[in-house]
């Protein structure tokens, strides 16, 4: 075994882990006692743990509280199915396909997918699971970045509001499509209306008529009312307030045992909407035009290849559909066996991810291409027509849609909102998930339960903001300023803390701790620069807004836009006011050394359980005696984070 000092060295050191400074109090061992570790640690990753069991109290019998665990590896992977597959792949993909031109859409969304999305997802569930830590605690590797885990909590806890807001509408609109015929398809003593089931295109700007599906929306369901003419956003609709009561209800109940409860419900809420999908899917093909529709998809528009919307469209879709940089990834991975697969069940997901994206908008479009059929356009218009933003495409446009079909209104109609809904369920529980995580690593003692009502309690307080008759302003405000605006902000200083403090070449490392694998150059390359460059040039020009955003923000009150302004500093402002503490709790003399010392990794860092970290600290210390052994020229540093192959 390991020398005990080792273990001493962990928990009395000050609040800073440096091996090439710890030089001369490192205890080498001998080459039989690293096989014997060697092999503890192939124990370790073969599972042979008592970590595998849910239990959140070690069994070792010292009544420490331990973070609890999946009951099963499938667990992890379909809770990650639920978060991420869910409003982003159903609701936002398709409407920014047919906002950016179908197909050239399709191009710099996938190279995006590629260079930027698989890449800072497989980095996050690494840190997580490596650490064991949820968003906040995971910057123990630098706990002078710790305001970045408190923003994307933040971020978190603002998306929580809103999300269930939708989802409350989702639940009305289900219970409304058993009604024949549908409520939405005619006008009811409505001026300037037209029947959504009628075969005609009405989606035209230039038009003063409007489907009956929008009039539904707007009159019957949030009897929506400019804030900027009424100077209030008015109270809340009654019937959406007992959808909100329903769904935040069914979230307390699938998370009232924390990962125990919701791993279980995850076979369900990650299974079932891909059936529903499919029976979707299958019922489109048979549709006149559909494949008018998928063609126009599917084609790829090489000119717009070189329109900046198009790819700043891409980043931001992928942000949405991965659901990285809020912190959830960080927080589901961390509840895993230090042993699981991770690089297997990143590759999955992500890819999966893509695949639902673009089962949607098939399905969407394949849709669009039976109504430009039956109404004699072409899809190329009709995208043009059917791009209303915020919640317009969902609960507007296909709801228009559905009404024109010739058959089989109202299965589609039930299908496609209770797949919304559950789809929605899923994201829901990751978020409520990711909060939760973030108070039980600060107080680990605190019951689940107890947890999750508070949480739970806020949501449907906050949720009502959202269906009053300005709420879906305030949501625009609160997506476009304090969240949109904070993620891309936050994630490059996620990459920068990541890939550049803690640095690349380590994180390789601890990969091949804790998995026995070796990372490839793409991975690095991606991670050193690439992921950083094309996030910064998009975060760049998303500070000056488009004529459509300036259009938007002109329709709102100045007090609203003001309010979104203070959304952006509140969460922002986390990572200088956590910087400044961490430094003043250094004990170093002179700012430059405690800012150093606050940029190091705490002396716990690193794997949850005690053994595997003594194992980790030895093998630290191994690879910075080597390291100074051969000397650190910065060529040397550079080739071997990018390639290390050719640096030995």
């Amino acid at each position: 075994m390991v020398n005990e000092c080792n273990l001493n060295d962990v928990l009395v050191r000050p609040n800073t882990y440096d091996p090439e400074a710890d030089g001369d109090k490192t205890t080498t061992t001998t080459p039989t006692t690293w096989s014997a570790d060697t092999a503890m640690l192939g124990q370790l990753r073969d599972g042979a743990t008592a970590r595998d069991t849910p239990s959140e109290v070690s069994t070792d019998g010292s009544g420490e509280v331990r973070r609890a665990k999946w009951g099963h590896s499938i667990e992890f992977l379909l809770s990650c199915v639920a978060l991420s597959v869910g409003f982003g792949n159903v609701w936002r993909f398709p409407q920014v396909a047919m906002q950016n031109g179908g197909g050239a859409f399709m191009i710099p969304y996938l190279i995006v997918l590629f260079l930027v999305g698989r890449p800072l997802y497989y980095l996050e569930m690494v840190m997580g699971q490596f650490s064991s830590r949820g968003c906040v605690k995971v910057y123990d590797m630098s706990p002078l970045m710790r305001g970045v885990g408190v923003g994307q909590t933040l971020i978190m806890v603002l998306i929580l509001g809103f999300y269930s807001a939708v989802l409350s509408i989702s639940v009305r609109y289900l219970i409304e499509s058993f009604s024949t015929p549908l409520p939405w398809a005619r006008c009811l003593n409505a001026t300037n209306c037209v029947d959504s089931e009628k075969l005609e295109i009405v989606f035209n700007p230039t038009s003063s008529h409007r489907p009956s599906a929008e009039y539904y929306f707007d009159q019957n369901i949030m009897h929506s009312n400019s804030t900027k003419i009424t100077g209030t956003i008015g109270t809340p609709d009654s019937y959406l307030a007992l959808c909100l009561l329903f769904c935040w209800i069914c979230i307390t109940v699938i998370l009232i045992r924390g990962i125990r409860s919701s791993g279980k419900a995850a076979y369900f809420l990650a299974i079932f909407p891909y059936v529903i999908l499919l029976v979707l899917l299958i019922q489109v093909f048979t549709l006149q035009g559909a494949w008018d529709g998928i063609f126009f998809l599917l084609t790829p528009q090489w000119e717009k290849l070189l329109t900046v919307q198009v790819w700043q469209a891409a980043v931001a879709q992928c942000f949405f559909s991965l659901t990285i940089s809020l912190g959830a990834v960080i927080v589901f991975s961390s509840y895993n066996n230090f042993s699981n697969n991770i690089y297997r069940d990143a590759m999955i997901i992500s890819w999966l991810d893509t695949f639902t994206s673009l089962l949607s908008g098939v399905i969407v479009f394949g849709i669009a291409g039976n109504i430009a059929r039956i109404t004699s356009t072409t899809v190329e218009e009709l995208s043009k027509n059917m791009t209303l933003g915020g919640a317009g495409l969902t609960f507007v446009t296909y709801p228009d849609a559905i009404a024109k079909l010739e058959a089989g209104r109202n299965v589609f109609a039930v299908l496609f909102f209770l797949m919304f809904f559950l789809l929605g369920l899923g994201s829901n529980t990751g978020i409520v998930t990711t909060i939760v995580a973030g108070v039980k690593d600060r107080y680990p003692k605190l019951a689940d339960w107890k947890v999750v009502a508070v949480v739970s309690i806020f949501g449907f307080c906050s949720g009502l903001v959202y269906i009053t008759p300005g709420g879906l302003e305030v949501l625009d405000v609160v997506n476009d300023f304090g969240v949109e605006m904070t993620v891309l902000t936050l994630v490059l200083l996620e990459i920068v803390t990541f890939c550049w403090m803690y640095g690349v070449d380590r994180i390789c490392h601890d990969i091949k701790f804790m998995l026995g694998i070796s990372t490839g150059i793409f991975w690095r390359i991606c991670w050193g620069f690439v992921t950083f460059m094309m996030i910064f040039i998009i975060w760049i020009l998303s500070f000056t807004p488009n004529e459509k955003t300036i259009e938007n923000r002109a329709k709102l009150p100045s007090e609203l836009i003001t309010f979104g302004w203070c959304l952006f500093a509140l969460v922002v402002v986390q990572v200088p006011i956590w910087a400044i503490y961490a430094v003043s709790k250094r004990t170093e003399t002179g700012l430059v050394n405690k800012i150093i010392a606050a940029s190091r990794p705490t002396p716990d860092w690193g794997p949850e359980s005690p053994t595997t970290q003594m194992l980790y600290k030895t093998d630290v210390r191994k690879r910075a005696e080597e390291k100074r052994a051969r000397g650190n020229t910065i060529v040397h540093n550079v080739i071997e984070t990018l390639c290390p192959s050719f640096s030995k």
